[in-house]
């Protein structure tokens, strides 16, 4: 058989548009479950690589980890001080490392595109197609963000109580704030139980608020990329121009990704930061008066 020009530049895509759910690849372990100890066991290796020998004047991979710690750790000191940041540190840095190393482990070639099963366009997200990928990133992933927030909220919790008590937790919450007393204090103080009331359902929402907002900017991002590399094809170009288009055209949006990535991971470590500070403040207000 003789190809053609079609046949020369049809080749699998390097990209590939990602489906909402993760798809199960043997038992319970779905493909963003997989990429997600990948990411996991390369970051230990690298970890372990680095510190294994700590030297005063660090190599190349001490130096990058060092570098790491040293900018998470100045940032939660920014916010939290000395003696809270350095109980949120251990959590916090990993969720940071873990999500930034995540999500630009999913702008690697072949990740969502490799798989097994019958794919009948790179565009097709019909569940008839029967094709499942065997690396989904793991940000992109809406179960695996909430895992991590729900993760953080515990301990956001425990830290919280540690720091104030008990009742200065709920004080913080439902407390009166301002001292007024007589019946204007009482006015006060049942308007102030309501905002508390409305307060823990924003509390509750916050694992949501921070799952949704990586999950929606990593999908956003992998479905950009797909759709550039595709946009040739979709606009009728010839073959070779829509196969030089499919490996040029992204360029520019993986810069924008690595990006996006790196801030993705920034602002949910330090929401989560900002978090603790809004519930351990007050006791730090109250030693002053």
């Amino acid at each position: 058989m003789v190809p053609t020009v079609s046949t020369l530049f049809t080749v699998p895509p390097m990209l590939a548009a990602v489906p909402l759910n993760a798809e199960s690849l043997f038992g319970f372990v779905t493909n963003s479950m997989f990429v997600a100890v990948i990411v996991t066991t390369v970051i230990l290796l690298f970890t372990r690589m680095a510190t294994r020998r700590m030297e005063t004047i660090p190599g190349k991979k001490q130096n990058l980890v060092e570098f790491v710690v040293e900018f998470v750790l100045t940032e939660l000191e920014g916010i939290l001080g000395r003696k809270i940041a350095l109980k949120v540190f251990p959590l916090l840095a990993t969720i940071f490392v873990f999500i930034l190393v995540s999500n630009w482990f999913g702008l690697l070639p072949g990740v969502g595109s490799i798989g097994y099963g019958e794919q009948t366009g790179p565009l097709t997200l019909d569940a008839s197609k029967h094709y499942t990928p065997y690396l989904r990133p793991a940000t992109a992933d809406l179960n695996m963000n909430l895992g991590m927030a729900a993760v953080f909220m515990i301990v956001w919790l425990y830290i919280s109580i540690q720091e104030v008590g008990l009742g200065g937790f709920l004080k913080h919450i439902f407390g009166a704030k301002g001292g007024m007393t007589g019946l204007l204090g009482l006015l006060m103080a049942v308007i102030f139980f309501i905002v508390g009331i409305i307060e823990v359902i924003s509390i509750l929402f916050r694992p949501v608020s921070l799952s949704l907002r990586l999950f929606g900017n990593i999908f956003a991002g992998e479905t950009l990329l797909h759709t550039m590399a595709e946009l040739g094809e979709k606009m009728g170009w010839p073959d070779a121009l829509a196969f030089v288009g499919r490996v040029v055209l992204p360029i520019p949006f993986y810069f924008m990704e690595l990006l996006v990535g790196l801030v993705q991971a920034i602002v949910f470590t330090l929401l989560c930061a900002v978090y603790v500070q809004l519930s351990t403040a007050h006791d730090e207000e109250e030693h002053h008066h």
